[in-house]
């Protein structure tokens, strides 16, 4: 049996195209839309659009990653877009849009009606149905690692074996105080899989989304689809301040800067055509919040939107622990290197499940034993508010060697899950060793990049160190 963690795109395409391969594949859950996919909104980036190549993707997205994706995972993903796209059409997705985002040089972001991950994990989740997939709404505490083997997964304090498992859980953004996406994803698995030896890598490199809306019902994120078809970004004054099309990092820090300084920055929707029928979900969460996009200016923040780094995987898919493999926003490849060109993500999932389920019926594992020892985790999260303000306050957007050791100190003193304390130091650990900026990382005290610091850094849990070193 094949034990798939999450129900996003890249677990849900892993399962249906393990299951057609033959495999007896169940998939663990908190729920259909629990996962961050279910909420993306602009789409996914295909090079297949007029006047588009692969090579131009690949060079948009190298160019995006910042001297640390790795050129050969970046073309094992986007040579595969074909693929992915008569994958996705087949389960009965129907792409209505096509639009441009930032740091891309051409149009190809294909998208549906501004809710493209609702409509696809809906569609790959009917599929799933059909094919008689089973699907089990429980939580997975922890997974069964012994002597680097993954003998199954560990559920509501039962031992589960399995044949491999795929962990497709997502990312860990929730540790910070403003954040998109689900509450729950503080990458507890992650931290679970580090503890038990599974290394991770690219901790460091958080990215944070320009345009979102604090609103009394939470966080409405503004796709920036939409600034591709003409939003604009505003200061107090009524003034633009930045490309609207560059990359996230470059937008985020820009706007940021002036909310430190006591100013206000807005998004302006006025001028978008049609903005109820190409992005209903914003339309209809910002008029709900008593924001009228349409005439009024809207109110923007950064928030922590998806996290690079993972743990660390080959281009198959798998980690340095046999049997176990990780997918989607829980994995690190090197394909987003130092920041994550938009709309990317959806086709790194795609891909990952279609690649992770070929990789499996090729090498067929096969659990023969049982772990000696099946480590669980007593834990409180009492202190998961204190964490998430550390972490955005020191660990943020602009980060210092004075703010990150404030934060490490700080958080050694929390009463929270040891999983996602491990996590978070490896996320400090790693950003005090980046002595420079790169990317979604950004030191005031190291305020370029060094070239000899293009490398990913790897953490075990304890140490951090270059790959290579």
């Amino acid at each position: 049996m094949i034990a798939i963690i999450g129900l996003g795109i890249a677990g849900l395409t892993a399962a249906i195209s393990l299951t057609k391969k033959g495999f007896d594949t169940v998939v663990y859950t908190l729920g259909k839309t629990r996962s961050n996919s279910y909420l993306a909104q602009a789409g996914i980036a295909l090079p297949l659009g007029p006047n588009d190549s692969f090579l131009k993707h690949v060079v948009d997205t190298l160019r995006s990653g910042k001297g640390l994706a790795v050129p050969e995972t970046v073309w094992n993903v986007i040579s595969k877009s074909t693929e992915a796209y008569d994958f996705l059409t087949s389960v009965g997705v129907k792409f209505n849009l096509l639009t441009r985002e930032g740091g891309h040089s051409t149009t190809r972001v294909f998208s549906i009606s501004g809710e493209t991950g609702k409509w696809i994990v809906d569609a790959l989740f009917r599929t799933c149905n059909e094919l008689g997939i089973e699907i089990i709404n429980k939580k997975v505490e922890g997974l069964a690692i012994d002597q680097k083997e993954c003998f199954g997964i560990i559920v509501e304090g039962e031992f589960i074996k399995t044949d491999a498992v795929v962990l497709a859980s997502g990312g860990y953004s929730a540790i910070y105080k403003y954040f998109s996406g689900r509450e729950e994803l503080t990458g507890a698995l992650i931290g679970d899989a580090i503890m038990k030896g599974v290394l991770a890598s690219s901790l460091e490199f958080i990215q944070f989304h320009p345009t979102a809306f604090i609103g009394k019902k939470g966080v409405v994120l503004i796709s920036e689809a939409l600034r591709g078809f003409g939003a604009k970004i505003l200061d107090s004054n009524g003034n633009r301040f930045v490309n609207e099309l560059s990359t996230r990092d470059i937008v985020s820090r820009e706007i940021f800067k002036r909310i430190q300084l006591g100013e206000n920055v807005f998004l302006d929707l006025r001028e978008v055509k049609d903005l109820e029928k190409i992005s209903p979900f914003v339309y209809r969460s910002l008029v709900s919040e008593g924001v009228d996009p349409k005439s009024d200016l809207v109110p923007i923040m950064p928030v922590a939107h998806y996290t690079i780094g993972g743990l660390l995987t080959d281009l198959y898919y798998r980690t340095n622990v046999k049997r176990l493999y990780a997918i989607g926003e829980a994995s690190e490849s090197g394909f987003h290197g130092a920041n994550r060109l938009a709309s990317n993500s959806l086709l790194e999932c795609v891909v990952g499940g279609l690649e992770v389920a070929r990789t499996i019926a090729r090498e067929k594992p096969k659990s023969t034993g049982k772990p000696t020892d099946v480590k669980t985790f007593e834990y409180s999260n009492d202190d998961i508010g204190e964490l998430r303000e550390i972490m955005w306050n020191y660990v943020g957007i602009i980060r210092s060697e004075d703010s990150l050791r404030t934060a490490l100190k700080e958080i050694s003193k929390l009463k929270i899950d040891p999983r996602v304390k491990v996590l978070a130091e490896g996320v400090i650990k790693s950003a005090l060793l980046r002595r420079e900026s790169r990317g979604a990382h950004f030191r005031e005290d190291y305020p370029y990049s060094d070239n000899k610091l293009s490398k990913r850094i790897i953490y075990d849990g304890k140490d951090v160190r270059f790959i290579g070193e």
